[in-house]
């Protein structure tokens, strides 16, 4: 997992790979364990057992260990989906979601989402995450194929991104 996390991490890419898309959140190899144990890591491997995509999902709680998040449960309070605010509570933080080249377009995303809407729709009704306004072949994949809707939009270190929610009732396939 890490070395597909690695090969899409935005930092490791020139200009012309990220308009393939890439990851902004470096995970450790602790911090996969620990997401592990609380159930919010969704692979799928190849033919070879090698895995080709992952998706992360978890409490606010887990993810207050980096400060984008924290900066985005901030904003919670001007925030609304579907004319109900968006809390702690009732959302979680899904992503970052990492695809392989080869497999993109596959109807993999679909998939492995509807893997982890499964498991969280058990205790969250909405779904939240963010995109770097850079990375748009992700926002196309995440409004487009999979149905989220942008719900604001803030600047951190510098970076414009957009602010994201999912209905988790809704099946993606």
């Amino acid at each position: 997992m890490l070395a597909l996390q690695e090969k899409y991490l935005y930092k490791n890419l020139n200009e012309a790979e990220r308009k393939r898309g890439f990851v902004t959140t470096p995970f450790t190899a602790e911090q996969i364990e620990e997401i592990i144990t609380l159930n919010g890591l969704f692979v799928a491997t190849d033919e070879n057992s090698e895995i080709v995509a992952y998706a992360f999902a978890g409490s606010w709680t887990y993810f207050e260990q980096w400060e984008i998040f924290n900066f985005m449960v901030s904003r919670f309070p001007q925030m609304s989906f579907q004319d109900k605010p968006i809390t702690t509570e009732k959302s979680f933080q899904y992503g970052p979601i990492c695809i392989d080249l080869r497999y993109r377009g596959s109807g993999l995303l679909n998939q492995l989402f509807e893997e982890m809407r499964i498991e969280f729709f058990k205790r969250y009704p909405i779904s939240v995450t963010f995109i770097n306004q850079v990375n748009e072949i992700s926002e196309k994949a995440h409004t487009k194929k999979l149905g989220w809707e942008i719900v604001d939009a803030f600047r951190f270190n510098e970076k414009d991104y957009i602010a994201l929610a999912f209905d988790m009732s809704r099946s993606v396939l």
